[in-house]
């Protein structure tokens, strides 16, 4: 009997398939001289018990599932190759017979990937991309550089919005001091809502020596239960205001940001090229994306599985958690400090993983239809710069990475690459 797949689904079916009696075997005899090492029969070592004595003991029965269990994983892989099936679920095993010299007989309910048609793929059109810098983008480039370099200097006017005040403060609420509301020397630049709204622009005006009562309201999100949409009284004394001194632009300023350049009009050059490729690189970026989109939408793909999206999102938070953890954040302390769920995440993600799901799929046709190939020399190269973007060698990158998945991912590029590098912009 060879494997018969009967669909149940658009994407779901029932694979049945064999277990031969060479197979079973061969299991059988694995599985007996394992168990027998710990059976104990009067009139026997422990572990030389002879296999017909064991059988008029125990049953031969007793060693089918174990024998199940070792042959399965095998006899399912090649039942799926021969009915050329490309599962995207864990199958459902029901056995359909297990009889004693006999063939066993599997079946496995699974969801494959669904049928692409693919639509327009080459040659799209997207939206044209701002890549032109104007002078106006160097000079405000210039004056944040410039903005970097200020000295702040002691001022004896009244602040303002982008002075910085040196304070001392402590909030009270119906009278009382709350935890984490007192503070000696704080430096606070006006404008820069560090605090919650309304602080700060109450001290506008404030001179070094005066002091202030400072009335603001907490938000309704504040992340302090016993604050939220409190009201509160900072008492606050100001011990210094100071004010930005800007540096003069011109060839010393340009020498001490930028040590390759020996003029302002070299750094205002250096400025414009870096924005030109800064630029280029969002709008190639988003060109890509347009493009991508374009052809996943022009494409047709017959009722997407749950299952995929599902696996992706989960694929998706393990990613995004795993980062977390490695910036020292537990998954319990991201969801309190979010006020969100697990839940949340999910739903979050989920629209995300559609989009990615369809994504994959459309460029595995597309390597499908293309026949792309990769060669043991695109191999070496993309081992080459693995190893140089992770600052690793290039053998431990080999042992870390299988053939089959540097295949995979650079099937993958090649296939966005036939989508964008023929985009045009209009």
């Amino acid at each position: 009997m060879t494997a018969n797949w009967e669909k149940t689904g658009t994407n779901d079916g029932v694979l049945t398939f064999e277990i031969s009696e060479e197979i079973i075997k061969k299991e059988m005899d694995k599985v007996f001289n394992k168990v027998k090492k710990n059976v104990t029969v009067p009139g026997f070592r422990k572990g030389k018990v002879p296999r017909h004595v064991f059988n008029n003991i125990y049953g031969e029965e007793s060693l089918f599932e174990d024998a199940l269990n070792g042959a399965l994983p095998e006899a399912y892989s090649k039942a799926v190759e021969e009915a050329g099936l490309d599962p995207v679920s864990q199958p459902k095993i029901d056995i359909k017979s297990m009889e004693k010299g006999q063939p066993w007989v599997i079946t496995a309910e699974v969801t494959v990937k669904p049928e692409v048609i693919l639509g327009e793929y080459k040659n799209l059109t997207v939206e044209k991309q701002d890549r032109v810098v104007t002078d106006e983008d160097v000079e405000n480039n210039l004056k944040e550089k410039q903005a970097r370099q200020a000295e702040l200097v002691l001022k004896e006017e009244g602040a303002e919005l982008g002075d910085t005040v040196v304070i001392d403060y402590e909030g009270f609420v119906d009278g009382e001091a709350f935890e984490g509301g007192k503070d000696q020397n704080h430096s606070l630049e006006l404008g820069s809502k560090q605090f919650i709204p309304g602080f700060e622009e109450q001290l506008v005006g404030v001179k070094a020596g005066e002091e202030k009562d400072v009335v603001v309201t907490f938000p309704e999100e504040y992340h302090a239960e016993n604050l939220k949409g409190k009201e509160a009284t900072f008492k606050v004394v100001v011990h210094e205001v100071k004010t930005k001194q800007l540096p003069a632009l011109d060839d010393e300023f340009a020498k001490d940001v930028d040590e390759e350049v020996e003029s302002l009009d070299e750094l205002k050059a250096k400025i414009r090229k870096e924005l030109e490729d800064s630029k280029n690189a969002a709008a190639d970026e988003a060109v890509q994306d347009l493009a991508l989109r374009q052809a996943v939408d022009n494409a047709e793909i017959v009722e997407l599985p749950h299952v995929m999206v599902h696996d992706e999102v989960h694929r998706q938070m393990d990613l995004f958690l795993n980062d977390m953890q490695r910036q020292g954040i537990s998954p319990e302390l991201y969801y309190q400090i979010t006020g969100t769920t697990e839940h949340d995440l999910h739903v979050q993600m989920e629209a995300d993983a559609d989009v990615r799901t369809k994504t994959s799929l459309v460029l595995e046709q597309i390597i499908k239809d293309e026949n792309i190939v990769v060669s043991e020399e695109e191999i070496a190269a993309e081992i080459e710069e693995l190893a140089k973007q992770y600052n690793m060698d290039a053998d431990r990158v080999r042992g870390l990475v299988s053939a089959e998945m540097l295949t995979n991912d650079i099937q993958m590029k090649k296939a966005m690459s036939i989508i964008t590098d023929s985009a045009v912009e209009a």
